[in-house]
């Protein structure tokens, strides 16, 4: 059996097939309008892509619903398995009904080349329209979160170049009330001091050294995690923190005009390290003739150790809680000066000076401390004198070198996120940059103290609590040695800015009248202001006196389950209202601020 091609119809009249073909190339099908029979026929417009002539590799499984559907939508006409009655008369449905759609390609979804098989069809379109929906919804939403972090962010702005302290931080308070007879005669904005530089004569001039030191103990370079040791109280030893009118060895220099200002290295270290504070603290100033002395108060916020001071994490408000700012001040005053002493020898060998301890009286026993009265000179006129010190002596090859001794203090771990018995062998970089973080301005003040001493090495102590609820017990678990220059450029502490800032201080004073004034760092911004205050001012301060001792919280026992009993502490202290800090805490405020001469 041929193929039959048909008759070729002549066209007598021209060129082209005639208007009417003489014979029809298939036979016509009843009712099948103008179309030749079997023949499929579809209009095309010049934009479309043609398809294939005939699909002899389609799913041979037309049963499935599923298949039928798609094949529906993709070169049906062409399909010549198809039932002829329902493929043309579709195709034929589908050519006389036309309508205008989009040419744009659809959106390609994000999902993966399987997301296409693993859909139907008719959702595609449908389920990209909700993925954009909830990305706009999205953008929207992170963009209003965005506006109100900002908003608090530069509402709640505070601390060292104006770095906040976080949305739910406390308002902080001046550490002195501002009076209205006050004037304000200056106001310096950190960002001033930034730039300031002045070199000074190294090393300086020592003028007389007092008091006594013992040796330091070794055996404390080795101690660790695993091998740690109990912090002892020393309740018998004697800590001064005498202002600089009140020293009588300064009064002595005074008068014997050796040089026009004079200061204290805490006082000192405070200035230099401004930039990096957070807290409010001040420094009372008065001009006397051609002198200038710079003093604390009785009871000042420069007498205790700041903590989390720069942390962005904000401490409990409650001043009865263990783990307020004022609390944890009070804690690290005294685990310092009980450190300061642990780690010496303690043989009755020390090393004795020019004079003993000029604030001691005959038969008292002090603590380990040496003073050393220093001179510099920063400019033709005007001279420094500084009362510095320092607090062990070691001997290394034969020679005599000394050091500071300091420690920090480790309460919750869960508010440095870096748990120090775990990670102080094998991570100490990283405890220490936490520590830098989180206590900058201390830590930095510590530094300038140690050059301002020319000692030799600073020791850095690592004390935490035996439980994060009992504030009582402590332990050390290392103690880590430095030398003062190299740990200062480790930390950013740039000795000519900081001599900068006090040259700078020094000659706005200079240019004040004979009297009174006080500096106060602003509790909010990162600036300083300088008030005219009468000459009587902070002499009759009421300063409360701890509790005695028989009325003190005793800490609790060795045995004892420390969480219950702090607990319990904790709600006598509160209901006790207005008492000391209970405790060692409180003899550690007792020695804080001692009585001075």
């Amino acid at each position: 059996m041929g193929f039959d091609v048909g008759v070729v119809p002549f066209n007598p009249d021209g060129w082209g097939p005639p208007d009417t073909p003489a014979v029809p190339l298939l036979p016509k099908r009843e009712g099948s309008g103008t179309h030749s029979a079997n023949i499929p026929f579809a209009p095309f417009s010049r934009s479309e892509k043609l398809g294939r002539i005939a699909d002899w590799t389609r799913n041979p499984n037309f049963n499935n619903p599923a298949a039928r559907s798609a094949a529906a939508g993709r070169d049906a006409v062409f399909d010549f398995a198809l039932d002829e009655s329902s493929a043309l008369a579709a195709a034929a449905d589908d050519d006389s009904s036309f309508r205008l759609v989009d040419g744009k390609p659809p959106p390609r979804p994000k999902f993966g080349p399987r997301w296409r098989f693993q859909q139907r069809p008719q959702l595609p379109q449908r389920r990209d329209e909700e993925v954009e929906a909830r990305k706009r919804e999205a953008e929207k939403e992170r963009a209003r979160r965005d506006r109100l972090y900002h908003l608090h962010r530069s509402s709640a702005t505070s601390g060292p170049a104006g770095g906040g302290r976080g949305r739910d931080s406390p308002v902080l308070k001046s550490s002195v009330d501002i009076q209205p007879e006050w004037t304000m005669l200056d106001q310096i904005p950190f960002s001033t001091f930034s730039k300031l530089s002045f070199a000074v004569p190294d090393p300086p001039e020592d003028l007389l050294v007092c008091g006594a030191l013992e040796f330091y103990d070794r055996s404390f370079d080795r101690v660790n995690p695993k091998n740690e040791r109990r912090l002892e109280r020393f309740k018998s030893r004697n800590f001064f923190k005498v202002t600089t009118t009140d020293d009588p060895v300064i009064r002595r220099l005074a008068a014997d005009d050796k040089a026009t200002v004079f200061a204290t290295d805490a006082i000192l270290s405070a200035l230099m390290c401004a930039p990096r504070s957070v807290y409010s603290w001040d420094i009372v100033i008065q001009r006397v003739g051609n002198k200038l002395f710079f003093d604390k108060r009785d009871g000042s916020q420069l007498d205790l150790l700041s903590v989390n001071e720069t942390s962005q994490e904000p401490l409990p408000d409650a001043k009865e809680d263990i783990n307020s700012a004022h609390s944890l001040a009070v804690e690290a005053t005294y685990i310092n000066q009980n450190f300061s002493q642990q780690v010496l020898l303690r043989d009755g060998n020390k090393v004795t000076f020019d004079e003993p301890n000029p604030f001691a009286a005959e038969g008292e026993e002090v603590a380990s401390v040496a003073y050393r009265y220093r001179r510099w000179k920063l400019d033709d006129d005007t001279s420094l004198v500084a009362r510095c010190e320092v607090h062990a002596v070691s001997d290394v090859k034969g020679q005599r070198s000394f050091m500071t001794l300091n420690a920090l203090n480790e309460f919750d771990p869960k508010y440095s996120g870096v748990d120090w018995r775990q990670k102080l062998e094998t991570q100490r970089g990283a405890v220490l940059a936490t520590e830098l973080k989180n206590n900058a301005n201390k830590i930095a003040k510590w530094t300038a103290q140690a050059l301002l001493a020319s000692a030799d090495q600073m020791k850095l102590g690592y004390v935490s609590r035996v439980h994060p609820r009992d504030h009582y017990n402590h332990v050390i678990l290392s103690v880590i040695g430095y030398k003062p220059r190299d740990f200062a450029a480790q930390i950013n502490l740039n000795t000519s800015n900081m001599w900068g800032i006090v040259k700078s201080i020094v000659d706005v004073c200079m240019k004040l009248n004979e009297g009174k004034y006080v500096l106060v760092k602003d509790p909010a911004k990162p600036q300083i202001r300088i008030y005219e205050v009468p000459a009587d001012a902070f002499e009759n301060d009421y300063v409360e006196e701890p509790l005695p001792e028989e009325e003190q919280v005793q800490p609790p026992a060795e045995e004892e389950d420390p969480a219950g009993i702090m607990d319990a502490v904790a709600e006598a202290e509160a209901n006790g209202g207005g008492g000391a800090a209970g405790g060692e805490a409180a003899e550690g405020e007792k020695d804080a601020s001692a009585a001075t001469v």
